[in-house]
């Protein structure tokens, strides 16, 4: 019986942005932001209730899955005017959250987000071993402006965007835009997202994929990452 084949090694990681190397933030404290950006009096406990601020946050934690029931495509991320269009059409049904109120949550929403702390430190362990890296994501806005002010500036050889692109997850094309960027070839490369749905479809160009589902504390698991890669 011969040996088994060798498994050929990563020279290329890509990673899904939102839910992957990023969470949304304090979902309390992206009301609070857009409130204070308002200039209006109190804040929004003691003018809108606990229970309506409860709810709203319950609500907004979970915001672009309630986009999907109004745009299962994901056609909000191939355009900025898509994007905002679909966000106003969501928040309509948030608990307490007026049409001014909602376009301050839109405007205050990239300043939320927060790099998971094993993010950083995953990316420069990857770039110290000769790993290329890219980061891909639907979105409908630029991601450019909080990268480079976060730990994250620096660490990435491409950046992928959907509505850049013209195509969204799960569609091959958004994969294989990635993997051009890096030089890599899909037997070479990983790609790490938390949604089986459309991070999982890399596999259909015979990317290895790991999903991470998403998680609430401030560490995502990406160690993991590591060990697949080797030294």
């Amino acid at each position: 019986m011969g040996s088994p084949a060798e498994t050929t090694p990563i020279s290329g990681v890509i990673f899904d942005f939102h839910s992957t190397l990023v969470s949304g933030g304090d979902t309390a404290g992206w009301i609070d932001a857009a409130w204070q950006s308002l200039g209006r009096p109190g804040d929004p406990t003691s003018e809108l209730g606990a229970e309506t601020v409860e709810a709203a946050v319950i609500f907004l934690d979970r915001i672009w899955e309630h986009a999907g029931e109004l745009d299962p495509g994901s056609g909000r991320d191939l355009s900025p005017e898509r994007h905002r269009g679909v966000f106003d059409a969501t928040i309509e049904r948030a608990p307490g959250v007026d049409a001014e109120l909602a376009a301050a949550l839109y405007v205050a929403m990239p300043d939320m987000l927060e790099a998971y702390a094993d993010s950083a430190p995953v990316l420069r362990a990857l770039r110290e071993r000769g790993t290329r890296i890219a980061i891909l994501s639907n979105v409908g806005f630029d991601l450019r402006p909080f990268i480079a002010r976060s730990e994250l500036a620096g660490l990435a050889d491409a950046l992928v965007m959907s509505f850049e692109v013209g195509a969204v997850k799960p569609n091959p094309a958004i994969f294989q835009r990635a993997l051009d960027l890096l030089g890599v070839p899909p037997d070479e490369a990983l790609m790490v997202g938390d949604s089986w749905r459309d991070d999982g479809a890399a596999a259909a160009l015979g990317v290895r994929t790991l999903i991470l589902p998403r998680t609430d504390g401030p560490v995502h698991g990406l160690d993991v990452v590591l060990r697949l890669v080797g030294g």
